[in-house]
């Protein structure tokens, strides 16, 4: 049998960075494996479970290009299958039905408690013969009593439990649907799975997940229990971190090779190296050299990260997303220049293709304000002569290009002994409304004639009614 193993999340909200990143480690070990990688949505909390989260799991999924090889599997699809499974336990006494009410079970707990022992099942519906009437039961699964349970983890090693601290879980709601411990060992049984990688946070599970399989009699997969990822502080990864789910990085203009590039050096590494195809993660990657250690989110780390994929991704396709992003901030791209030539020229400066956005709007849309504090350094009366003797040698340009510009601009600094900074930065204050953006030249050209030429003198305006105002003071 080939190697196998899947994905499994639950429709209950959006694709986190955890569940991505173990997505991410299943996806790889499969295809370093020449194995095969499935999806399996576990939907049957049906009060929780949700539309939109199976198509927020989906679209996440086919964003960071983590391809299945089957169609995804969904557990609501195959309740005939538990049921069936269910009643084969039943009658080989690997399982009962308990009457129990939630008073009993809590009145049960409260008196261990007061014993000081660990809250538990105390079997009292096993072989119960005094069945009430009118009560729907659960279906508990007899779980070993002796000895011990224990697996290999292809992370953590060997790993053990005692039988008689493990409980008589429930497997069968009294509403007849099938609960996660009973479906998981269900599918993987029945999807020959090989290998299940997962958080570790599943631990626990696992154990009762084993009796289940070896009442079955099927064989068991291999585990691989991944750490937990946290925030900076040390805490458990969470939104007050700034974790958001999958979509939400391709929203704040993110790539996804560099998110996975990202998540992948989350408990695991190769030397040094930083940056990885994805090809080179398959060749790599071993889920064995994932390390026990819980990793900490690092924002910063995945903001350079992208910058650098930025700095190498195809111009045109950049300028797509770019696209995207202007359009999301209520913008028009067809007000602006050339998508492609504002990338070739911004992408060395930002680390997301939001932030680029966000740094061009002045090429989209007119300069309303200027930045309070640029404004004050840099239009002021001093600088109307340069920036008006700028203008005019401007108005005289018509091949509109960065070496036009240039011989513009250097002529005037000539002319007028002065150092770049005294023109270039109240101009780039009139054009942009900021006092920065990459050179004032190929700024220009990407602004256009007419609006560099407006807004020069719209500067000069505000630059003389402050003069105005000093003197009248």
């Amino acid at each position: 049998m080939g190697y196998k193993t899947r994905f499994a999340p639950s429709p209950t909200g959006y694709l986190h960075v955890g569940g991505a990143r173990t997505a991410l480690f299943c996806w790889l070990q499969a295809r370093k494996e020449k194995g095969k990688f499935v999806l399996r949505i576990e939907d049957t909390d049906r009060q929780r479970s949700t539309d939109e989260a199976v198509a927020a799991i989906l679209e996440s999924m086919s964003w960071l290009g983590l391809d299945a090889d089957e169609e995804p599997i969904f557990q609501t699809d195959r309740f005939d299958r538990y049921h069936e499974v269910v009643k084969q336990l039943l009658e080989a006494g690997h399982a009962y039905r308990c009457y129990c009410s939630i008073e009993e079970l809590e009145s049960m707990r409260e008196k261990q408690r007061e014993s000081g022992l660990k809250p538990k099942y105390d079997q009292r519906c096993l072989g119960r013969k005094d069945i009430p009437e009118g009560v729907d039961p659960v279906i508990r699964f007899r779980s070993p009593e002796i000895g011990h349970t224990e697996f290999d983890d292809q992370v953590r090693g060997t790993i053990s439990v005692e039988n008689a601290e493990l409980d008589d879980l429930i497997i069968q709601r009294s509403d007849g649907t099938p609960t996660y411990n009973l479906t998981v060992v269900v599918d993987d049984a029945d999807m020959n799975i090989t290998h299940v990688i997962r958080g570790e946070d599943h631990i626990s599970n696992t154990f009762r997940q084993i009796n289940i399989f070896t009442a079955l009699e099927k064989p068991l997969p291999v585990f691989a229990h991944v750490p937990m990822i946290l925030g900076e502080d040390g805490a458990r990864l969470s939104k007050r971190h700034g974790a958001v789910g999958v979509m939400e990085y391709k929203k704040q203009g993110y790539l996804p090779e560099a998110l996975l590039n990202y998540l992948v050096r989350l408990g695991w590494s190769h030397g040094d190296q930083e940056l990885f195809s994805r090809e080179e993660m398959v060749e790599l990657f071993d889920v064995s050299d994932v390390n026990k250690a819980a990793s900490a989110f690092n924002v910063g780390k995945l903001n350079w990260i992208n910058q650098q994929y930025l700095k190498s991704a195809d111009v045109e396709r950049l300028a797509g997303l770019l696209a995207e992003q202007i359009h999301d901030l209520g913008m028009e791209c067809s007000n602006g220049p050339d998508l492609m030539a504002v990338v070739d020229l911004y992408r060395d400066r930002v680390e997301t293709l939001h932030e680029l956005a966000e740094q061009v709007t002045y090429l989209f849309v007119d300069v309303e304000r200027y930045d309070d504090l640029a404004a004050k350094k840099f239009l002021r009366p001093v600088s109307i002569e340069p920036v008006q003797a700028f203008h005019d040698g401007l108005s005289e340009l018509f091949d509109w290009n960065t070496a036009s510009i240039e011989a513009v601009l250097n002529e005037v600094l000539e002319r007028l002994e002065l150092k770049m900074p005294k023109l270039a930065q109240p101009v780039r204050v009139a054009v942009t409304g900021s006092s920065s953006s990459p050179s004032i030249a190929p700024t220009l050209e990407l602004v256009g004639r007419d609006r560099t030429l407006n807004r020069i003198i719209a500067a000069i305006e505000f630059m003389e009614e402050r003069q105005k105002s000093a003197t009248q003071n």
